[in-house]
């Protein structure tokens, strides 16, 4: 299970003469690997649907309670290979918080409602995207996806971010349950990659145990 597939990916290294090389980046999981990692993401979003739709339904009354603007927060974000989706979020900000353009999100963002902080901190803002999985998207563990706005303006210095879409993006990752909105997106990028390299079963297990401790710890920022 542990097997690597390598694949060449573009990334942007300087050697001693300026020039830009292309190193080979290995990306871990062979066909069971993947195989099994789908088959999961179909059974337990569905099994998670039904199970969490009732308290679902509630988030979404409370979000409608607490401020004005829609239950659902659609956005554009990047999968793998670049194809871009919608994904779906429970709101957790005001209506006006990206007024002044993207920010990058922040433990205690001040854009966030009183309800929004609570959702975040629990991860529950994320279950919406249990019908990206089903579909394709996304996978239950992988990178978190980002806009394409924020990957433009990363690569600017950090000229590796890209190849965070060598694989499907996930609901949680290895980023999330080690740093969570700590993480600067150069720290972001070394937990990514030691994901993409080293992925398996069992990581992808204890990413999801950490994702549990974290919601039932409600300590949304590790």
């Amino acid at each position: 299970m542990e097997s690597v597939l390598k694949e060449s990916v573009v990334t942007a290294e300087v050697n001693a003469s300026n020039e830009r090389v292309v190193p080979v980046v290995q990306v871990g999981g062979n066909c069971v690997y993947l195989f099994v990692k789908r088959l999961f993401d179909v059974v337990v979003s569905i099994f998670a649907g039904v199970l969490l739709f009732v308290p679902m339904l509630l988030i979404a009354g409370l979000i409608h309670m607490d401020s004005a603007g829609p239950v659902i927060y659609k956005q554009e974000r990047l999968g793998k290979n670049g194809k871009s989706f919608i994904m779906y979020k429970f709101r957790t900000m005001c209506l006006d918080a990206e007024a002044d353009g993207p920010k990058w999100a922040e433990k205690e963002d001040k854009r966030c409602t009183d309800f929004g902080l609570k959702l975040r901190k629990m991860r529950l803002d994320e279950l919406p995207q249990l019908w990206n999985i089903l579909k394709g998207d996304m996978s239950f563990v992988g990178p978190r996806p980002e806009r394409p706005f924020f990957y433009d303006e990363f690569e600017v210095y950090i000229p590796e971010f890209r190849n965070r879409l060598l694989v499907k993006p996930g609901l949680t990752g290895h980023a999330q349950v080690n740093g969570g909105y700590d993480l600067l997106p150069e720290e972001k990028i070394i937990y990514d990659m030691e994901y993409i390299k080293n992925r398996s079963l069992k990581m992808d297990i204890q990413c999801i145990w950490k994702t549990v401790m974290i919601i039932f710890s409600h300590d949304g920022a590790r």
